[in-house]
């Protein structure tokens, strides 16, 4: 399970707006998006982009959405996190788009051959199908 410090998701809250959350904080309906929400904490943490900078590149990836037909209900909030963690991943050098695309693909091929209610587990050979 992913464990996320409190007061680093206070900080985002405060510094990102547009978080879902209820009184206690940030409110996930999966783990994935648990899981993309503390990647984003620990890169900002690790000095990686600053809030404002997060904040707007998550409104340019709400705004294509929406440009693209999203109809912007909430439920597709976290897939522009998502796209936002990883286009600032890109541009900040941290990971090539090859390479987030590399294993974008292999976890979709992990998910394929993994029978359903079990764990998916990534592997080398995911890599190489």
């Amino acid at each position: 399970m992913t464990s996320i410090d409190p007061a680093a998701a206070r900080r985002a809250t405060e510094e990102v707006p547009s978080i879902p959350r209820d009184g206690d904080g940030p409110v996930f309906k999966e783990p994935w998006q648990a899981q993309a929400f503390a990647m984003a904490l620990a890169l900002h943490e690790r000095g990686v982009f600053t809030w404002p900078e997060w904040a707007a590149t998550l409104s340019d990836e709400i705004k294509r959405a929406q440009a693209a037909g999203d109809p912007d209900t909430g439920e597709t909030y976290y897939m522009h996190w998502l796209a936002a963690l990883e286009r600032l991943v890109a541009e900040k050098g941290v990971a090539s788009r090859d390479t987030l695309h590399e294993y974008r693909h292999a976890w979709e091929h992990a998910c394929d051959r993994t029978p359903h209610g079990k764990p998916i587990e990534l592997t080398p050979a995911d890599f190489h199908h």
